[in-house]
């Protein structure tokens, strides 16, 4: 049975969105949602977070649909946790504790797995602890639904600490060896661009349409949790690398986010951030504030120096005028791409928007090479973007390249020198 929780005197979002997100969430992980309902709160109460009145008509539904598992879509604290199981006998979680189930559920790497455990056990550790049945599971997920061992409480925390611990001091040697991964990029730089958004926006079809691979992207929420990366060609001829990351959702445990921050990382270290929108979602704009907030936890300015492009993806799914209208505001505001990363649409539009917000990073840079210089003349071609050539009668080139400041300051340390950017760079456009 699902409880969506929404405070009263009007929420950011509609209530029937809220329930499908719900019920979304559930049925991630193959639940059989028997029934739905939605509860408003004027006050919290300490005890419950429900009031009396609540309780009593949600136990008799409860009762009479033979529901196995209570989700209350809020934050419950531990004791209301403890209170409902009493009142409604029946094992209840919240959405922190369903959400880090789909992702124990969910997670494929190493890497993903300690994350999620580091956040599962983080949750736990203010809670009834129950045997650690996550690690004896036959269908994933953290045991927050009960399974073998529910009924063994786990009193020492010690054993957790311990556990918490050595999994952060395994995610600070995956941190390294992403930030190595990253320094070797740059020492041969492809821009990176990293797709954020709302779970279920449609960022790994997407993802899949401008790459040609094949991530998993199925309409479910949180299908993709470990982070992919591609290279891509654009319209300029230069490459870069596309990065998919884990689809935020409103209300997303601090803890989780803290646990994922080092794949986070990459897109804080992104040259450009595409945030990918389902623009036919009723609560389109309530999922772009989310997404936003999730973003400035990391230390994401979206407001500020940070490049981000915003790719308005499902407009098949929009009626033929607002189809249009999502069109018009793209076609004003060079920030916004009207896509469809099923039907292909606006796909060049969107290469385009990347290659030319990357491009305003570039300066132009003049260069003199010499006839035997072959090779860097070659080096600037796959590096830059070569717009003026012209050769002398004694077989030198001169050469105008718009490329990055750091390509230009390893292409005269290539030259030995003998080109410093700084004696070569006579415009800036």
């Amino acid at each position: 049975m699902l409880v969506p929780v929404l405070p009263r005197g009007g929420a950011a979002r509609e209530p029937a969105a809220r329930l499908d997100e719900a019920r979304g969430l559930a049925q991630a992980i193959d639940l059989d949602v028997v029934l739905a309902r939605t509860v408003r709160v004027a006050r919290p109460r300490a005890a419950t977070l429900l009031g009396g009145g609540a309780v009593e008509d949600l136990k008799d539904a409860i009762e009479a649909c033979d529901a196995g598992v209570v989700i209350v879509d809020g934050a419950l604290s531990p004791i209301q946790q403890r209170n409902l199981e009493l009142a409604w006998r029946r094992k209840v979680i919240d959405r922190t504790g369903l959400i880090l189930e789909i992702f124990g559920a969910r997670a494929r790497t190493r890497e993903g797995s300690l994350q999620v455990e580091l956040a599962a056990l983080t949750y736990q550790r203010s809670r009834l602890v129950r045997s650690w049945t996550h690690l004896e599971r036959q269908r994933g997920g953290f045991g927050f639904l009960g399974g073998p061992g529910e009924t063994q409480i786990e009193a020492d925390r010690r054993q957790i600490d311990t556990r918490i611990a050595r999994i952060k001091a395994d995610l600070e040697d995956v941190r390294r060896t992403r930030g190595l991964h990253r320094k070797a990029r740059r020492r041969v730089p492809f821009p990176v661009i990293a797709f954020v958004g709302y779970t279920n926006a449609g960022k790994s079809t997407l993802f899949n349409r401008l790459t040609r691979a094949e991530v998993r992207a199925e309409d479910v929420l949180f299908a993709t949790l470990d982070p992919t990366m591609r290279g891509i060609g654009l319209p300029s001829g230069r490459k870069a690398i596309l990065s998919d990351t884990v689809g935020f959702v409103s209300d997303l445990p601090t803890d989780l986010v803290a646990a994922f921050r080092a794949t986070l990382e990459e897109v804080l270290a992104a040259d450009l951030v595409v945030h990918v929108r389902d623009i036919a979602h009723p609560d389109s704009e309530a999922q772009k504030h989310d997404v936003a907030a999730v973003l400035a936890e990391l230390g994401l300015d979206t407001g500020g120096e940070v490049v981000m492009i915003e790719a308005l993806n499902k407009i098949d799914l929009l009626a033929p005028e607002a189809a249009e209208t999502v069109r018009t505001r793209a076609r004003r505001d060079p920030s916004l791409v009207a896509v469809s990363a099923l039907t292909g649409e606006g796909m060049d539009d969107l290469l385009a928007a990347i290659d030319g917000r990357l491009a305003a990073t570039r300066r132009v840079y003049h260069y003199l090479l010499g006839p035997t210089q072959g090779a860097g003349i070659a080096w600037l071609y796959d590096h830059g973007e070569v717009f003026e050539r012209s050769e002398r009668p004694d077989g030198a080139v001169r050469m105008s390249v718009r490329l990055d400041p750091a390509d230009a300051e390893r292409f005269g340390r290539r030259a030995g020198g003998r080109l410093p950017v700084a004696e070569n760079d006579r415009a800036a456009e």
